[in-house]
């Protein structure tokens, strides 16, 4: 059995992540400051005796003994990231120094989940892991990009200078229970105003692309990946490779409702990438994995999470 750290284990993915790790018979320590976590993601773990959550922000140093870490630490949808821009900067930044620190002091294995933002608004399409990305520096969402893409370098530098054991990975647009409500992605968005027979506001023509990978696709490939012999550090796009418009998801959202929603249209958002695919080539080449879950039957799970949370 391992003890592992999940910081932001209290967050859509890292909820995901604590229950698959118990059930795998793992020693689970969730550390989460709320932000964007919640503790009714993690209620049900509460009681299991392999299962411990601390309150702690990730910005403050912190001292546990563990074999393994998972940095999953930082809010990722531009509502909350651009909510304090500083604080999420800081969030990537020194929350990365911490737990590498950390990682380095117990000599344990660390794996950074870094994001499809860091490649910016693409020019080489489908993103492959080798594309250094268009990002400006100094954008309302730079705080995301420039945090994770620091953290990555952070990573990458402790590993040759320190010799920490690392992985990266790069997380594409993921969907699926327990996100939340008010988080202002597109696949929640236009959940809940389907639900409640809303208007659902397309943001510039809808022509925009996006890959929707469902949670539990995204969390096997990151234990599968953490399992793997250190030489393989990473980056690998975790993502699905389906690509949709966002009409299109629009359009499946209102029939899997049943939703008498018009879909009306707002300016497309300052920096928002036109195109976002990943290619998983070099992820399937080292775990053998690719996504199992189609659109349809992970919006059905998901419909039916948001479903549940606006009777309550």
């Amino acid at each position: 059995m391992s003890r592992i750290l999940i910081t932001g284990g209290a967050g859509f993915i890292g909820s995901h992540l604590c229950e698959r790790l118990l059930n795998e018979g793992q020693e689970v320590i969730a550390l989460d400051n709320y932000f964007t976590g919640s503790k009714d993601n993690i209620r049900h773990l509460l009681s299991h005796p392999y299962f411990e959550m601390i309150r702690h922000d990730i910005t403050k140093e912190l001292f546990l003994e563990v074999d393994e870490i998972y940095n999953l630490a930082c809010p990722a949808s531009p509502v909350h990231y651009q909510y304090n821009p500083i604080k999420t900067i800081k969030t990537s930044v020194m929350g990365a120094i911490n737990v590498l620190g950390l990682a380095k002091r117990v000599k344990a294995k660390v794996l950074q989940a870094s994001t499809s933002e860091i490649y910016g608004d693409p020019e080489v399409h489908p993103q492959v892991e080798e594309y250094w990305g268009n990002v400006n520096p100094i954008g309302i969402r730079s705080c995301y990009d420039e945090g994770k893409r620091c953290a990555e370098t952070l990573f990458s530098d402790y590993h040759r200078q320190n010799n920490v054991r690392i992985k990266i990975i790069r997380i594409f647009n993921t969907y699926g229970p327990r996100m939340q409500p008010n988080d202002g992605r597109v696949v929640s968005n236009f959940i809940i105003q389907a639900l409640q027979n809303k208007d659902i506001t397309l943001y510039g023509d809808g022509s925009q692309t996006r890959s929707f990978q469902y949670v539990d696709d995204l969390v096997d490939a990151m234990v599968k990946f953490m399992a793997t012999p250190d030489p393989e550090i990473g980056p690998v796009n975790i993502g699905n490779p389906n690509e949709f418009t966002i009409r299109q998801l629009a359009e499946l959202v209102v029939e899997m409702t049943g939703a008498k929603s018009k879909i009306i249209y707002k300016p497309l958002p300052e920096n928002d990438p036109l195109k976002r695919k990943p290619d998983i080539s070099k992820i399937k080449g080292i775990i053998d994995w690719e996504p199992k879950i189609e659109l349809k039957e992970g919006l059905k799970e998901t419909i039916d999470y948001f479903s549940s949370v606006l009777r309550k």
